[in-house]
């Protein structure tokens, strides 16, 4: 990167630094557009991440057949696969205890697809979030062991020693969530997370570990002469969990995320269509439509409802169940929605009373919601751009979420504070992370975290950087180079979208509802370009540029087609301004 800011924008209306792309880097993708013929502020977006001119065309389009491992490349996959299929084969009772989010729904309904696809079938079992929490616990395990031969934990299970030793039958855990320095006694953990794992592959997610393993089974049995479940069908849950477990698009997870969007595009999952059309999306599944449709309404039944909703309506094969199922999730997240509205108003006026230039940002209250705290956690960070932590007090306990930023390993930190005893328990990964906390410990667990945190940089102060991929014109914000932008894609976690600069342009806004803001803007150069900022009004954003008068500004966001009464038009989702003056 150059070390003048870009536009010698040193501090914009959001307090950031603008930053460029290096001189040699503009050289690459100058290159680049030569070689692979695509537009240069395209190159620019692939240079940065690191893709080399003569790598464009694989990354342009990852194969599964390349990218793919070795299912048995990670630890206990043999032993699980192995121990799966004789329960299959001798018609054994299985079980399968999931975490109640996307991730642990679409784990299961992968198992689940796959067995009756085989002629079996399996107990699905997800606890309350509220009576009973995160992970298998000792009552649940021993009833399910009573009843079944074999229990398979997915999205859990990796620090569950005792109710797994409870089990009374053998259990196998597909997880991927941080492990301990010891295993809990079951017949395989796989998780690219235990500590004893190389990490190569610690960027999957549970559904991804469970799809790992039915690839081995299909392999173990097509060496046997029989045929197993089309496995490429099932990409369409793999991709969900992927995006809403906010995986990092990188190496097969963006093969997997590709090839799963083709799939869903083809709409035969009875379950996902009848939420998308209770959602009334009416266009082809996109990584945004995942995270921020699909995603919340599948999660709304472990929040505030039943916890095992979202996983029945992924792997129902009958069109009238899944129709009743979407019905009531989408019920349950217009409800989800209001709860959390309230706990995020009152969760933000505490964290700015308490004061939000620590390494830490966090906020507990009395009777909020333990399904929404993670949702306010996310927004949390976004506003202030430091790990958060929310904490929902009810009936004395504690239950709490945190989101963390890129770098901060907010997972490793937590179980440390249970380890300390700080903690009832807790857990998690990298950019998330779950707790469970005495009220009376509430202060010195989060005093003892945010210690924890600054140790690794958190709350560092001064600007932050703006990544700038390309200064554009807003003539060159065109259908096609949206298209081949999306091409690139799919965009997401550790793989953001290219971001544009507009210079010097004048513009006219307009407050929509009470936080967003739209902005109509001209560089001189061609027609007027729209723009949208979503929670405008949240930050110093919207107020700067609701009432611009004659002067000019620097415009920075992500370009992206806004689809409206049949029509399509670009649209720029503005992140970031400055004064040009």
């Amino acid at each position: 990167m150059s070390d003048r800011a870009f536009l010698n924008i040193e501090t914009s209306i959001l307090g950031n630094r603008w930053v460029g792309p290096a001189a040699e880097e503009d050289r690459l993708a100058e290159a680049m557009a030569q070689i692979a013929r695509l537009p240069l502020p395209l190159c620019q977006s692939l240079v940065r991440r690191g893709v080399a001119p003569e790598e464009v065309a694989g990354f342009l389009a990852p194969s599964l057949r390349d990218l793919l491992p070795d299912p048995l490349g990670l630890r206990d996959m043999g032993a699980a696969a192995e121990r799966f299929l004789a329960a299959v084969k001798t018609r054994q009772r299985i079980a399968v205890f999931a975490d109640y989010d996307v991730d642990g729904g679409s784990s299961a309904a992968l198992l689940l697809t796959w067995l009756r696809q085989m002629g079996r079938s399996g107990t699905l079992y997800i606890p309350d979030r509220i009576d009973e929490g995160y992970g298998p616990n000792v009552q649940a395990m021993q009833a399910l062991g009573a009843a079944h031969d074999l229990i398979i934990c997915v999205d859990c299970g990796t620090l569950s020693h005792e109710p797994i030793a409870a089990a009374g039958c053998d259990v196998i855990v597909l997880d991927h969530h941080l492990g301990a320095e010891t295993l809990p006694p079951a017949v395989a953990v796989v998780n690219p997370n235990r500590q004893d794992e190389d990490g190569r592959l610690s960027h999957l997610c549970a559904a991804s570990v469970v799809f790992l393993m039915l690839v081995e089974a299909n392999r173990r049995l097509r060496d046997e002469g029989v045929k197993g479940p089309d496995l490429m069908a099932m990409l369409d849950l793999v991709a969900l969990a992927t995006v809403a477990d906010v995986a990092p698009l990188i190496g097969v997870n963006r093969a997997l995320v590709r090839q799963g969007l083709k799939v869903m595009a083809r709409r035969e999952r009875v379950g996902l269509v009848a939420l998308a059309d209770a959602a009334r999306m009416d266009q082809s599944p996109s990584p945004y439509s995942l995270g921020y449709v699909l995603g919340p309404r599948i999660n709304a039944g472990g929040r505030i409802g039943q916890a095992d909703l979202g996983a029945k309506l992924l792997s129902t094969d009958d069109p009238r169940l899944a129709a009743a199922l979407a019905a009531r999730l989408e019920e349950l997240n217009a409800e989800r929605r209001d709860i959390t509205e309230r706990v995020r108003e009152e969760a933000m006026a505490q964290a700015e009373a308490r004061g939000v230039d620590a390494p830490l940002v966090w906020a507990a209250g009395e009777g909020w919601h333990p399904g929404v705290v993670g949702i306010v956690a996310a927004r949390l960070k976004e506003a202030f751009h430091r790990p958060a932590v929310v904490i929902g007090l009810n009936d004395g306990e504690g239950k709490g979420s945190g989101r963390s930023v890129a770098g901060i390993d907010l997972g490793a930190s937590v179980q440390r504070l249970a380890a300390e005893g700080l903690l009832v328990k807790g857990g998690g990964h990298k950019m998330a992370a779950g707790l469970t906390v005495d009220p009376a410990k509430v202060e010195p667990a989060m005093a003892r975290l945010a210690e924890l945190l600054a140790r690794q940089g958190a709350g560092d102060q001064g600007p932050r950087d703006l990544r700038i991929d390309s200064l554009l014109m807003a003539s060159a914000a065109t259908h096609d180079l949206v298209d081949q932008i999306e091409a690139a894609g799919p965009y997401g976690q550790s793989a953001s979208a290219p971001r544009f600069a507009f210079a010097g342009v004048t513009l006219s806004a307009r407050r929509i509802g009470d936080r967003h803001l739209k902005v109509s803007f001209s560089d001189g150069s061609g027609p007027q370009l729209e723009a949208m900022a979503f929670g405008a009004y949240d930050s110093a954003l919207g107020p700067a540029l609701d009432s611009p008068g004659h002067r000019r500004f620097h415009l920075a966001g992500r370009l992206e087609m806004n689809h409206w009464g049949g029509r399509s038009k670009v649209q720029l989702k503005l992140e970031d301004g400055a004064p040009a003056e």
